[in-house]
């Protein structure tokens, strides 16, 4: 034993260390020297050993205690006995199951899945549902019926998943947990693993006489029809859940949502910005020219609007509040913004022409700003 490696030196940490700080050093050398990690290597395979060994004795407080005051001594033949011989001596592995469940998912003793109750309750989870609105129903609002198909407690059976009448039995191989254990010794000691009950499927229980409605599962599914209020402003890929009409819970579990999904058609007319409407709007050259009340499209029905002479193509006008509302509640409503188009005759008779020309012979350049803007800037640029 004299040449032995101090378990502290063995964990790299300080003699003194309390239990979290062994507890880490331990759970990260454990990792980085375990052989499923290290197939073939000798020298890993000896130094897990050495740190299982180290951690067995520093992580029980009598052991340490006894190893802080006498060392190795402590353990030697006729010396209080302890880890007899290596890793191999440890039969149960005590909280390495826990450790090494962390640490590999669960392979070696399976501490959390032990925890876990075969009849616990479970949550029922989400359904997602799509439906396709209108332009002006996404505006408003509007009530939809939608049908989808939820997971629901056996009427029959109530979800229990036996015959009306028929008992249940706990498994006799599980009893009644819906997991097993089983043991393999290896070279590193007794190893230990949980897996789903073969006999029960995890349920814990045994039934002789199913359920001819839902086959024994306690679960059915059936086609639902239910009436939503889509909310006023909702916009293309938004969603909105409605509490508890998911799929029901096992044993008591709470029930999953409604998750609806929605897209939105596009409109003829308007594009939408958040809260915010665009549209084009035709003016005639007179219209452009002398000015002009015109109706303009909202969707709250047509509104007058003055156009101011000599408006321009692409000049923008702002009507308040006739955007859209916010599917938050929050702020005011958005502002419809109108995009003016002048739009230019065609097919003119050889009259109009003749009249077009001798109004464009009496119109002079102050007439046209942005045409005699243009070849100033382009005289200055030759």
């Amino acid at each position: 034993m004299a040449d032995k490696k101090d378990f502290y030196e063995t964990l790299g940490i300080n003699k003194g260390a309390g239990a979290d700080e062994i507890k880490k050093a331990y759970r990260s050398l454990a990792k980085k020297y375990h052989p499923d990690m290290n197939p073939g290597d000798k020298d890993a395979e000896q130094k897990f050993k050495e740190i299982n060994e180290a951690y067995g004795i520093l992580s029980d407080p009598d052991k340490k205690a006894k190893y802080d005051a006498y060392g190795h001594a402590a353990f030697e033949q006729g010396g209080g006995g302890g880890y007899g011989g290596g890793f191999g001596g440890f039969s149960d592995f005590g909280d390495f199951g826990d450790i090494f469940s962390n640490i590999f998912g669960g392979g070696f003793g399976g501490g959390s899945s032990r925890s876990r109750r075969a009849n616990a309750p479970v949550n029922g989870s989400d359904i997602n549902v799509r439906i396709v609105l209108s332009f002006e129903e996404a505006a408003f609002g509007c009530n939809k019926k939608i049908s989808f198909n939820r997971i629901e407690n056996c009427p029959d059976c109530k979800g229990s998943g036996a015959e009306k009448g028929s008992s249940i039995d706990k498994c006799s191989k599980c009893s009644g947990t819906g997991r097993v254990m089983t043991q393999q010794r290896t070279m590193f000691g007794v190893m230990q693993s949980e897996s789903t009950c073969p006999d029960c499927h995890g349920s814990g229980k045994i039934i002789k006489n199913p359920c001819k409605n839902c086959n024994g599962k306690g679960m059915i599914r059936i086609k639902k029809s239910y009436p939503v209020d889509v909310p006023a402003g909702i916009d293309d890929g938004m969603s909105f859940t409605i509490r508890g009409l998911g799929n029901e819970g096992k044993n008591g579990g709470i029930a999953g949502d409604l998750v609806v999904q929605v897209s939105v058609r596009p409109h003829a007319i308007f594009e939408r910005d958040g809260k915010d409407l665009y549209c084009d709007v035709s003016l005639s050259f007179a219209e452009a020219a002398l000015g002009a009340k015109i109706k303009i499209p909202t969707l709250d029905g047509e509104v007058e609007y003055d156009i101011p002479e000599g408006t321009q193509t692409g000049t923008q006008f702002t009507i308040k509040q006739k955007g859209i509302v916010d599917v938050y509640g929050r702020g005011s409503r958005g502002n419809l913004y109108v995009r003016a188009v002048v739009d230019t005759p065609k097919n003119l008779t050889e009259e109009q022409k003749k009249l077009l020309r001798e109004f464009a012979d009496s119109c002079g350049e102050k007439n046209y700003s942005k045409k005699s803007s243009f070849f100033d800037r382009f005289k200055k640029r030759g």
